[in-house]
């Protein structure tokens, strides 16, 4: 069903399968450790040279997701390594970020009723609880930093996709508060639902949100914040939005619902997605 691509392009609006990529890079069929059903949900990180990129494995025994990591050491051509945190309830949505130089993880947590902070003992395989967040059922916990603030999306409602709630806090441990604006979105499952990491660059905010109408995962639209403090928040579609749609055949023949864009160097940009040819 689900596997994982890899795009490219000169704007962060603009990302398309480069010409010397093979997509899918990744599928169920490369995990050798767990039997897996489908791989999605893929966040992917650059240290010292090389690339990692962590997302859910749909555990076939256990039916329930675990979290695989897969390295390249161009952004293009990925191996697979091996599961890297499993838990006695569902794993999904690997969110990795680094600050003071640490490496953290927030996966999508729902069936443990909270947003939980994971930590690297030794990066990229070692993994440890710190602490919750946000306690409640939260689909796709998208976190991001932003004039000296944490702010935090979730989608209260995973099954239905209807809204989308933000929360802030002064450290990433916490205390998180939910913003006087929040929910930004109820009652449309078009826009709801967090689609993979929140761009900042420079004073410019983009978040992706999965189209789920008329199912779930259907597309990818973007978003631009104009507006962020404590009190405020303003947004509007991209007139580029969607920005990833079915390619109609192939692996991602009917569905695409995440996206993880990076900046390189030379102005470009990479971005790992996942796609599913299966309605």
């Amino acid at each position: 069903m689900w596997s994982i691509g890899i795009y490219s392009g000169d704007s962060l609006f603009s990302l398309a399968p480069p010409a010397s990529v093979v997509n899918p890079v990744l599928t169920c069929q490369d995990v050798n450790d767990v039997l897996a059903a489908f791989v999605a949900d893929p966040f992917m990180i650059s240290v010292s040279g090389s690339w990692y990129m962590f997302f859910e494995v749909l555990n076939q025994k256990t039916n329930k997701g675990d979290i695989g990591l897969a390295v390249s050491k161009d952004g293009f051509d990925w191996r697979y390594r091996q599961i890297i945190l499993s838990e006695p309830f569902h794993l999904s949505y690997p969110y990795v970020f680094e600050f003071g130089n640490e490496f953290y993880i927030i996966p999508e947590t729902v069936n443990a009723n909270s947003v939980r902070l994971y930590k690297a003992n030794f990066f990229p395989t070692s993994w440890s609880y710190v602490c919750s967040l946000v306690e409640g059922s939260c689909a796709d916990p998208s976190i991001f930093y932003f004039d000296n603030k944490w702010w935090l999306f979730t989608c209260p409602t995973p099954y239905q996709h209807y809204s989308l709630r933000l929360y802030f806090a002064e450290r990433l441990s916490g205390p998180w508060k939910e913003h006087p604006a929040s929910p930004i979105v109820e009652q449309d499952k078009r826009i709801a639902r967090p689609a993979g990491r929140v761009v900042t660059l420079n004073d410019k905010i983009v978040r992706f949100s999965q189209d789920c109408a008329p199912f779930y995962g259907m597309r990818v639209r973007a978003f631009e914040i104009s507006k962020l403090t404590p009190e405020t928040y303003i947004e509007c579609e991209h007139k580029s939005s969607p920005i990833l749609t079915p390619s109609g055949k192939g692996w991602n023949k009917w569905r695409m619902h995440h996206i993880d864009p990076h900046l390189l160097p030379n102005g470009k940009w990479i971005a790992c997605v996942d796609g599913c040819n299966k309605l």
